[in-house]
């Protein structure tokens, strides 16, 4: 049995050594620097520099295992960035190992938490191993003004939980390492305005809408691909929503009302597996005081006029109303928001119990709130959000300044983000995603589209009940054939052992978070099951179609809807039950170990992460 650290009754020293530079009026000439704790400098124009408050000691207060809110109130180390010189500045600082002495061995970064204070926002306690491998351990990135400073405490103390055998009498030695590149591109509301033809554009005075059948509005943010529908006149924001369905839920209990809805919960929602939460680092990217218009309009397309403001929410995420639909192609139904699937919109129908919804046709008439339809987030860009490459077609989308990572290999899987595309698998079967990181650790990942036999989608029973396990026909197919047909030993290697999967029941109009949790206010887990390979269940990230009806399969999920039906998702998006005897598409969901590592690739469907289990 191995021992845990903390009940050792003996005094571990471990030894931990942070260096940090102190760069001062540097001239730069160049795009790149790479700032080390030694003399090692690229110029470029502009003068950036790391200052240590040289009142701290580069030593930790304390030598042995800390539980996280003891970790919380160590001193830390305080640096600070500021930029002396003429031009805004990009910037990555990386946590990089020191060579050991003669002696010494290397705590793995699994024993060792951290949290990262940046301008008196304290960030929340994680696992080391979080920030990635070294040398692209990623402490923080993002922008800095000329003439603004962003100060920061890092501290760093062994985990509670480690055991003697992984952290006795070992040591951890890192020193940060900056590397600052020059903004390049320009800001998206810019860039798509001047390439969208103008024929393609309608202004209606506060908003300069994107039109057409398909045009080249295609945007790839935080493993999703978005479609720009409009930017602000005056704020110069960018309206983005996702090309697919992201999942499926219903949309309230009854009210018609946006705010404090079901709806308005699951997009906001910033816990580990809720869709901002997932987001990548959204306080940079989108405007969080975004205001959107639910004001009721039940007129068909072609008729309906810019909403007059009566009933607005703020909120980080929302919905596209009916308008803004109908604004991609002048109140058609054959523009680019017209993806063949269906979908909410913000807009409500009537003050009962209907909210505008699309249809497979593109036509636009109403849902009963408590259905489950299909999710496409909505998000405004900041109005500073750069696009540095691509040309905003769908093979080649917009990529975002900050979200545009090209050398990732050795970086783990686990510090990347819902949605990215990843090579799991054999043959036709081959394309995963990354649905959360639900476990803390490792990475949750689901086929990209229900299995297939020689390009045929495959179907099964759920079971003789609705009640899911791993010897369920559906959970022994997945435990048994899946694992030894459909992933061979180089990727079934990579699975955890075993997952908890949570069977809640959700029948109409009730809540999605009762797929997981006993309750709404998420006091406790719901009926569970252990398994290796399971499915998703009804409201998870990544429970949607990806694709145009027409290519797409019903497939199950894991959530009951009754003693006697379970919850699948439809070929055109919507979520409904069946008899758990009936059939449907299978899409396998698993989770990913936790030293699961990218060799290469960058995330996106055309250039999926290429794995490998790191030993």
């Amino acid at each position: 049995m191995k021992e845990a650290l903390k009940d050792n009754k003996k005094v571990i020293i471990i030894g931990v050594a942070i260096i940090l530079l102190l760069l001062i009026g540097i001239a730069f000439a160049y795009l790149v620097t790479t700032l080390h704790g030694q003399e090692e400098y690229v110029l470029r124009a502009g003068t950036l520099n790391l200052e240590l408050d040289d009142k701290n000691e580069l030593t930790l207060s304390s030598q042995i295992p800390l539980e996280d809110k003891d970790g919380m109130s160590l001193e830390g180390f305080n640096f600070s960035l500021t930029n002396n010189g003429n031009i805004e500045t990009d910037y990555t600082i990386y946590l990089d190992d020191i060579a050991l002495d003669e002696g010494e061995t290397r705590m793995p970064d699994s024993s060792i938490r951290y949290s990262l204070t940046k301008n008196e926002v304290a960030g929340s306690p994680d696992n080391l191993s979080n920030m990635g491998a070294n040398p692209n351990r990623v402490v923080d990135r993002g922008s800095i003004a000329v003439d603004e400073t962003i100060n920061y405490t890092l501290r760093i103390w062994i985990d509670y939980d480690a055991t003697t055998e992984e952290a006795g009498g070992k040591t951890f030695k890192g020193k940060l390492r900056v590397v600052a590149t020059q903004p390049v591109g320009e800001k998206a509301s810019t860039v798509l305005l001047e390439n969208i033809p103008k024929e393609n554009q309608y202004d209606d005075g506060v908003d300069t809408f994107i039109t057409g059948e398909d045009p080249n509005n295609y945007i790839w943010y935080s493993g999703k691909l978005w479609r720009a529908v409009s930017v602000n006149n005056e704020e110069k924001t960018t309206k983005l929503v996702t090309q697919w369905n992201i999942s499926a839920i219903p949309y309230s209990n009854g009210s018609t009302a946006f705010a404090g809805s079901y709806m308005e919960e699951w997009l906001n929602d910033t816990t580990v597996d809720g869709f901002l939460g997932n987001l990548r680092n959204y306080e940079d990217f989108i405007a969080t005081d975004a205001v959107w218009d639910a004001t009721m309009d039940n007129r068909d397309l072609g008729s309906i006029t810019r909403p007059s403001g009566e009933t607005t929410v703020t909120a980080p995420v929302g919905l596209l109303n009916i308008y803004e639909y109908q604004s991609s192609n002048n109140g058609k139904t054959d523009g680019y928001l017209n993806n063949s699937l269906v979908w909410w919109l913000l807009t409500s129908y009537d003050t009962s119990s209907h909210i505008c919804a699309t249809h497979a046709d593109g036509n636009v008439n109403y849902g009963t709130v408590s259905d489950a339809y299909g999710v496409r987030p909505s998000i405004n860009l900041k109005s500073n959000v750069k696009i540095v490459d691509g040309d905003g077609t769908v093979d080649n989308p917009y990529r975002l300044n900050g979200d545009n990572d090209t050398n990732l290999s050795g970086t783990l899987l686990s510090t990347r983000y819902s949605g990215e595309y990843i090579r799991f698998g054999n043959d036709e079967n081959n394309l995963y995603r990354i649905v959360s990181h639900e476990n803390g650790t490792g990475t949750k990942i689901v086929s990209a589209e229900p299995l297939k036999s020689s390009g045929t989608f495959i179907e099964s029973t759920f079971g003789s009940n609705t009640t899911f396990s791993s010897t369920n026909t559906i959970g022994s197919f997945l435990n048994g054939d899946y694992l030894t047909n459909y992933v061979d030993s180089t990727y079934s290697d990579m699975i955890e052992d075993s997952t908890m999967w949570y069977l809640g029941t959700v029948g109409d109009g009730e809540s999605y978070k009762l797929a997981k949790y006993t309750d709404t206010s998420m006091s406790g887990y719901t009926t569970t099951t252990e398994a290796k390979v399971g499915l998703q269940r009804l409201g998870e990230l990544m429970t949607g179609q990806f694709d145009m009806n027409s290519n797409c399969s019903n497939f199950w999920t894991l959530t009951p809807y009754s003693l006697s039906n379970v919850r699948r998702i439809t070929y055109y998006g919507r979520s409904y039950d069946y008899s758990s005897t009936f059939v449907n598409g299978i899409k396998p969901s698993l989770n990913l170990k936790s030293n699961v590592q990218i060799t290469s690739g960058t995330g996106t469907k055309n250039d999926p992460f290429e794995l490998k289990l790191a030993s």
